[in-house]
């Protein structure tokens, strides 16, 4: 409960501070990220591989979706990173995942297009993802 506290703290923070603001009916996503490091790579690496690679190619190919990665710094998640995904609605999620959270065949077809990248994160590291979505009401 705390962690869902937290996010959307970070959320509503994050709207305030960028001049942007939320508005009824996006969906929020907050996601708790655990990487597990190869040797040698560093949380800084991975999180700023992630920041210019990986996100600029999921937004690229998933229109009305921004990503912003956010750190902990106190809690039970200082070992981990988040993200916060914002779609337009949950209709725009939805044409990329289905109900029980796999991948509908759009998805699909933006995995096949991401695949080098995350081929290329797969040398840095593993991660592993909770999330919970939000609809702004």
């Amino acid at each position: 409960m705390r962690k869902l506290i937290l996010f959307a703290a970070i959320i509503l923070t994050t709207g305030i501070a960028f001049g942007q603001t939320l508005q009824k009916g996006n969906l929020i996503g907050s996601h708790v990220v655990t990487a597990t490091l190869m040797p040698g790579v560093t949380m800084e690496k991975y999180i700023d591989f992630y920041k210019t690679k990986v996100i600029p190619e999921m937004e690229k190919n998933m229109p009305n979706l921004k990503i912003y990665v956010v750190k902990s710094i106190r809690g039970e998640n200082m070992n981990s990173f988040g993200m916060i995904a914002v779609f337009k609605s949950a209709q725009e999620r939805d044409k990329y995942y289905n109900t029980d959270g796999s991948d509908s065949e759009l998805g699909k077809s933006v995995n096949a297009k991401l695949k080098p990248v995350m081929d290329e994160l797969g040398k840095l590291g593993t991660l592993t993802t909770k999330y919970n979505d939000w609809i702004v009401q």
